[in-house]
């Protein structure tokens, strides 16, 4: 299938929680709003975006985190026993360049480089080197990822091979982890879904001294030839950008499909890992036992 270098698409997320005894006060905060943004190979428009919350909130805000990213933030002081939270948006996902055919220089160039203040985005650049609140460097990853970063090859041709490495060595599986499990429990089951592939890749660049950031948003899904798209299938999805020095910025590699991200994917929030990009969370008084139902559809127009 030939990749288009631009794509448009709109795309409906939908999320209902359901408790089991009425909920008198909630505050939540929504990441699930795209932004405009401009890159070396890539960017994307974001072209109108509505959001829906039921019942009315009593507070509503947005704001713009740290790392860009669009956030609002809301209160319902009043009681209710269902929560329904809808965000639509249509965006144009582009793509200038292919990064299969980017030159890039040897991986510890780079790396001397941020470290010596010598590239012009050293400073964003260094905050993804390190750990944080859900991916701790080590050892483990560095052995891992030295196995495709060997001396003097360049970035692009060893992130490529690291991205393929991670998805052919851990199995997709949605029974072996959940959302709170550690990047480490992750690595040693050699199995998880997106989250923890992304996780397990951003670990291991940051332990060989690569940045490396946590990218969330969605998948176009391609039906199988000859059948139907199906409405609401599609599914929130991750994978993570990793810096390839001034000349070329920030690339994005899906581990969980062994390719660069294309204009199949559609970025909506960057941070250090999902902990920083979730795409809803909040914390209620009373309800009980809550029952939550997603679904996302993207549709290309």
């Amino acid at each position: 299938m030939t990749i288009p270098e631009s794509a448009h698409y709109r795309i409906a997320h939908r999320t209902h929680y359901r408790y089991a005894s009425m909920v008198a006060i909630c505050q939540n905060q929504l990441r699930m709003m795209p932004r405009s943004f401009t890159r070396r190979l890539s960017g994307l428009e974001c072209h109108q975006v509505e959001t829906w919350i039921d019942p009315e909130p009593t507070v509503l805000h947005e704001h713009t985190d740290y790392y860009g990213n669009r956030v609002l933030s809301f209160a319902i002081e009043s009681l209710h026993q269902e929560l329904t939270v809808m965000v639509n948006s249509e965006v144009t996902v582009h793509q200038t360049g292919d990064v299969l055919n980017q030159e890039s220089p040897a991986w510890e160039s780079i790396v001397k480089r941020i470290k010596a203040t010598e590239d012009r985005r050293w400073l964003i650049a260094q905050e993804y080197q390190f750990d944080s609140p859900r991916i701790t460097l080590g050892p483990t990853y560095e052995e891992y990822a030295r196995q495709s970063f060997t001396p003097g090859r360049p970035l692009v041709e060893a992130g490529i091979e690291l991205t393929k490495r991670i998805h052919d060595d851990f199995k997709y599986d949605v029974t072996a982890t959940d959302v709170n499990t550690t990047t480490d429990r992750a690595f040693e089951l050699r199995a998880g879904v997106c989250q923890d592939f992304a996780h397990v890749q951003i670990a291991c660049l940051r332990s060989i001294g690569i940045p490396a950031r946590y990218i969330s948003g969605y998948l176009r899904t391609v039906p199988p030839p000859g059948e139907p798209r199906l409405v609401g299938a599609d599914e929130s999805h991750a994978w993570i950008s990793m810096y390839a020095g001034d000349a070329l910025g920030w690339l994005d590699m899906d581990p969980t499909n062994a390719c660069p991200a294309n204009t199949n994917h559609i970025p909506i929030c960057l941070g250090r890992d999902y902990s920083e990009v979730t795409p809803m969370r909040g914390v209620v008084l009373g309800g009980g036992a809550t029952k939550l139902s997603v679904s996302v559809d993207v549709a290309p127009i």
